[in-house]
C-alpha cells in the first residue's frame, strides 16, 4: 500500500524554550501537552489509544513510525487519545494485508496533529537530562509568540486529574454472564486488552465511571475489584482513593494496575510523586520479590509511590521492584486481600511474562 501526503513546515517548542523544525503529519493545527518517550519497538497503534496517554505529546524512538499500518482491531480504546505524535519517519506506505488504512488516514480521521522527520534521538536525550515538560506542536501559521504564549498558560500534570475525561460515561459489561467470577471495574481510563484477560479467564465484568461509588458497585455483587491504570496525578484523585479505601476494608478481593496500584498506595496512607521522567515502553526489567524471578515487562507512568512510605508502613509488603532505578513496582497488604502492580501484566504489546498476576488475582477471589 502506498500513498503520499502533503508535507508542510511544523514546529515543535519545549517548555524550557528548546525548538525543533521537521515536517506536519496528521491534521494541520496546534496542540499541547506533556513531552513524554516510549521506547518500544512495535505497537504503535496501541500505545496511540492507551488512555494513560490522555494529555500528552509523545515522541517515539523507534525510527519508524506507521510502517505496519493501522488495523481496527489493535486498538485499547475508542480513539486516539495521545495528545500529538513525534516520530522521525512517518511511513504512510505499509504492506500488511491486514491493515486496515494508512497511518495518515487513521490520523486525519482522529483529528491528530503530529510532527515528523526530527531527530528523535536529540530530542529523548533532552528529555531525558532535563526531564518532563510541557511542549506544544504547531503546523499552521502561528507564531513563536504566539505559540510561547499558549504553552505558559498550559498547566503542569502535577497536580492534574485526568482520569473523569476518559472514563466510560455509562457501566457496560464484558464477559459471560453466566461466569463463575464477577468483577467490578472502576475505570479510570481502562485499556481493553485488561478487560479482555480478566473476561478470558471465566470472569463478568462490569465497568464503572471513575467516581461510582462503592455501595453502587457493590449492587453487582462483585467476587472482586479491579481498579485500572489511566492519566495524571493519583494526588488530586482523593474521589478514587477514598472508594478503594471502602473496598479494601469491606475485605473483597483487590487488584489494582499502574494508576490503580498508585491509588491503592495513596489509600493506605502512601505518597506518589511525579517521576523525573517515567516509565514507558516494552523492556522494563522488574523482579518479583516473592518468586525471586525476572520479569521484562511493558510500562507506561509518569508517578511513582515513595518507597520510604512503604517502609514506615507495617501493613504494606513490598512485592516487585524496578531493576533499573530501584522504584516500586508491586505491593501487597498484609492483612487484606489487595495487591497491585505498577506495570501492565495485560502487556498489549509488550511480553507476557507478567499475565501470571490476572490468575492470582482469580486465585485469590477463590
Amino acid at each position: 500500500m502506498s500513498k503520499s501526503i502533503n508535507k508542510f513546515p511544523a514546529t515543535l517548542l519545549l517548555e524550557d524554550g528548546t525548538i525543533f523544525k521537521g515536517t506536519s503529519i496528521g491534521k494541520i493545527g496546534t496542540t499541547m501537552g506533556e513531552i513524554c518517550f516510549n521506547t518500544g519497538m512495535t505497537g504503535y497503534q496501541e500505545v496511540f489509544t492507551d488512555p494513560s496517554y490522555f494529555g500528552q505529546i509523545l515522541v517515539e524512538t523507534n525510527v519508524h513510525i506507521g510502517n505496519y499500518g493501522i488495523h481496527n482491531e489493535e486498538i485499547e480504546s475508542d480513539s486516539i487519545k495521545i495528545a500529538g505524535l513525534v516520530c522521525r519517519n512517518f511511513n504512510v506506505t505499509y504492506s500488511r494485508s491486514m491493515a486496515d488504512q494508512t497511518i495518515q488516514e487513521y490520523f486525519s480521521e482522529n483529528g491528530l496533529i503530529g510532527i515528523a522527520d526530527l531527530d528523535t534521538r536529540q530530542i529523548v536525550r533532552h528529555i531525558r537530562d532535563k526531564g518532563a515538560m510541557n511542549a506544544i506542536i504547531s503546523s499552521d501559521e502561528t507564531t513563536l509568540d504566539e505559540l510561547r504564549k499558549a504553552l505558559n498558560a498550559l498547566p503542569s500534570m502535577s497536580g492534574l486529574e485526568l482520569s473523569s475525561k476518559v472514563s466510560t460515561p455509562t457501566t457496560y459489561f464484558v464477559g459471560n454472564n453466566s461466569a463463575s467470577k464477577k468483577i467490578a471495574v472502576l475505570d479510570l481510563g481502562i485499556k481493553k486488552n485488561i478487560l479482555r484477560s480478566l473476561a478470558e479467564r471465566d470472569n463478568y465484568l462490569a465497568v464503572f465511571n471513575c467516581k461510582t461509588s462503592f455501595e453502587e458497585m457493590l449492587k453487582f455483587n462483585p467476587d472482586g475489584f479491579m481498579i485500572s491504570n489511566g492519566p495524571g496525578d493519583p494526588s488530586a484523585m482523593p474521589y478514587a482513593v477514598e472508594t478503594v479505601k471502602e473496598i479494601v476494608e469491606s475485605e473483597i478481593p483487590l487488584f489494582g494496575i499502574c494508576l490503580g496500584h498508585q491509588i491503592l498506595a495513596e489509600s493506605q496512607g502512601l505518597k506518589t510523586f511525579k517521576m523525573h521522567n517515567g516509565h514507558r515502553g516494552l523492556n522494563h526489567p522488574v523482579k518479583n520479590l516473592i518468586s525471586g524471578h525476572c520479569e521484562i515487562t511493558s510500562q507506561n507512568h509518569g508517578f511513582a509511590v515513595n518507597s520510604e512510605d512503604i517502609e514506615k508502613n507495617s501493613s504494606v509488603e513490598i512485592t516487585h521492584i524496578n531493576l533499573n532505578d530501584n522504584t516500586i513496582e508491586g505491593i501487597r497488604l498484609k492483612d487484606k486481600k489487595a495487591f497491585s502492580v505498577q506495570y501492565h501484566p495485560e502487556a498489549c504489546p509488550g511480553p507476557h511474562d507478567s499475565r501470571y498476576l490476572f490468575d492470582d488475582f482469580v486465585t485469590l477471589m477463590n
